[in-house]
């Protein structure tokens, strides 16, 4: 076969939903699922997707995959190596080796838990566990996660083998902790526990590599369930949450 007859034309896709997510901005999205518990989603899906008989079935199942759009990367062209965040940003792999957002085509994969199928006055929309989504991401596709042929206990996951400890420690100070009490937002998002969340996301370290480990009096700012966190690092791994607005 040569490459004339391999040549195929462009493929439009047309989202089927959009995410509602606390993650107001790409900063503060875990770097994978199921690192933040309490950072949930909902998926709302859109006419003429959002037919009851489209996921008849579908609640059948406890996990599904989404096909998403990196729709928060601007446009640039892709480079064929990446420098992952798990090595410190510092070390290059091939594009394909990595989950990186940077790709040829912006299209990424993620493994949620279906907590719930709702139909309901002609709205057809699932409640996901904890999403590694930016608010409004859209979807292109939903699979449903089957276990005897997705699961491999035995992989071997290279530089991504381990599950990423929590970097930081987190406290608030009073101001914070008071402010949070009167934040409605999180409930939409099924977050009972907002100081927790909070706690969880900035745990993970969002800072771009280059950044972590060093001394700085920066002050960070990031977008969570329409609220601004205003936090700084104290000293070593310490962080305190100054401000929730």
């Amino acid at each position: 076969m040569n490459s004339t007859s391999m040549q195929l034309a462009s493929i439009e896709l047309n989202p089927i939903g959009f995410v509602q997510s606390p993650y107001d901005e790409k900063f503060s999205v875990p770097r994978q699922p199921n690192l933040v518990a309490e950072g949930k989603g909902i998926l709302r899906l859109v006419p003429p997707y959002n037919s009851p008989d489209a996921v008849r079935g579908l609640e059948q199942f406890s996990h599904i995959w989404l096909i998403f759009q990196f729709h928060h990367i601007p446009e640039r062209d892709w480079h064929a190596t990446v420098r992952p965040p798990r090595l410190g940003g510092n070390e290059r792999v091939g594009v394909f080796a990595s989950r990186a957002t940077h790709r040829p085509n912006s299209l990424g994969l993620s493994k949620v838990r279906l907590e719930e199928v709702v139909v309901e006055n002609g709205d057809v929309y699932l409640k996901l566990g904890s999403v590694d989504l930016v608010n409004g991401t859209p979807i292109l596709d939903i699979k449903p996660y089957i276990a005897y042929a997705d699961s491999e206990p035995e992989a071997v996951s290279g530089f991504a083998q381990e599950k990423p400890e929590q970097k930081l420690s987190v406290v608030f100070s009073e101001e914070a902790q008071q402010a949070v009490e009167f934040c409605q937002n999180f409930a939409k998002f099924g977050i009972e526990q907002p100081l927790t969340f909070i706690r969880d996301v900035i745990a993970q370290d969002p800072r771009p590599a280059y950044q972590q480990g060093k001394v700085s009096d920066r002050i960070y700012g990031m977008n969570l369930a329409g609220y601004n966190i205003r936090w700084k690092i104290e000293q070593g791994e310490q962080v305190l949450v100054l401000s929730i607005e």
